[in-house]
């Protein structure tokens, strides 16, 4: 075994329909200095009436790849299959309880059809779930369209664990938002900064950087470092923080007081699933109320909330300290020397 240090932080304050009350979060990372720094983001949700978190959709994908003759052929054949949705949807849910076809969606490039299955998958974030339903699918449509040739099970427009523009806006995961509105004394006292300050930092850092560096929809500090200890600790597939990481800051300066907000388009949890029979892993999942008698699909959305308030604390006090100069670096001496 590798052990990875994990210690709880916390309490997160939450308010809405999604995640309420205080809850502490579980962070599996060797950098150490996360700890405190997401610490102080949740110590002013706190004195800040909490964090909102707000679920917009959710789905999971994949891909199947086929070959036609020509783009004639291929664009045909779609227009063939997209007529029998219902049928398609009715296969999916033939290969498990929990699927539901959402969307199907297709791009062509020359002979080449990629045709991707949305997919609603319950508690599970669905990796294996719907990629068994895309076989059974891809099965379907090679036994129905014989011009059509098996080129591959997942052609990349899912697309799963790599950069994507696609991700975004099709949607893959959890799409939620995590927002507070934090007074300007309690930002000045707090994180030692102001509202112009942290303004400022998001356009030149996050946005302007982030373009500079030639990013693809995302604006963002660190939101991997958060994810990838939480995805850690709750026995989540971790590569998945590629996708994951796909998100933005947004900051408004409202008279003396500052709204932040982060915004995650792909987050890839569940509480059921490969990697969730772990003895530790169940632990956390119990401690974070994500295992309780629930409708379908609830506490993968509770688990999701809380990973999203956990990023934005993180995302808050990082951002914070980097209006400062020296700051994070006196941080990092003094935690991880001192």
């Amino acid at each position: 075994m590798t052990p990875i240090p994990t210690q709880w932080v916390g309490p997160i304050a939450f308010t809405g329909e999604l995640v309420e009350g205080e809850v502490s979060a579980p962070l599996a990372t060797y950098e150490t200095p996360l700890w405190p720094s997401t610490a102080r983001g949740a110590g002013v949700s706190r004195h800040a009436g909490g964090i909102r978190v707000t679920l917009v959709d959710e789905r999971m994908t994949r891909s199947i790849l086929l070959r036609a003759r020509d783009g004639a052929a291929a664009t045909a054949a779609w227009r063939r299959i997209e007529a029998r949705k219902d049928e398609i949807a009715a296969i999916v849910q033939g290969t498990s309880r929990f699927a539901r076809l959402l969307e199907l969606n297709r791009q062509i490039v020359g002979n080449l059809l990629y045709i991707r299955l949305e997919c609603a998958t319950g508690d599970a974030s669905g990796h294996n779930m719907v990629t068994k339903a895309a076989e059974a699918v891809q099965s379907w449509v090679l036994g129905e369209y014989p011009e059509l040739a098996y080129a591959s099970i997942s052609g990349n427009f899912c697309t799963d664990k790599k950069v994507s523009a696609v991700n975004g806006l099709l949607g893959r995961g959890k799409y939620v938002i995590a927002e507070m509105e934090i007074p300007g004394k309690l930002l000045r006292r707090m994180l030692r900064t102001t509202p112009e300050k942290m303004l400022a930092l998001n356009i030149e850092k996050n946005l302007i950087g982030g373009s500079v560096a030639g990013s693809l929809r995302s604006a963002n500090a660190h939101f991997a470092n958060m994810l990838l200890a939480f995805y850690l600790a709750t026995g989540q597939d971790a590569a998945n923080i590629i996708e994951g990481s796909q998100g933005m800051v947004h900051v408004e300066p409202r008279g003396e007081d500052l709204y932040f907000s982060c915004t995650l388009p792909n987050l890839i949890v569940g509480t059921v699933g490969s990697g969730k029979g772990n003895p530790q892993v169940e632990a956390h999942l119990d401690a974070l109320g994500c295992r309780e008698p629930r409708d379908e699909g609830a506490n993968a959305r509770r688990l999701a909330g809380i990973c999203a308030g956990v990023v934005l604390c993180g995302e808050l006090s990082l951002m914070a300290a980097q209006t400062n100069p020296g700051e994070l670096m006196r941080a990092h001496l003094q935690l991880e020397r001192g």
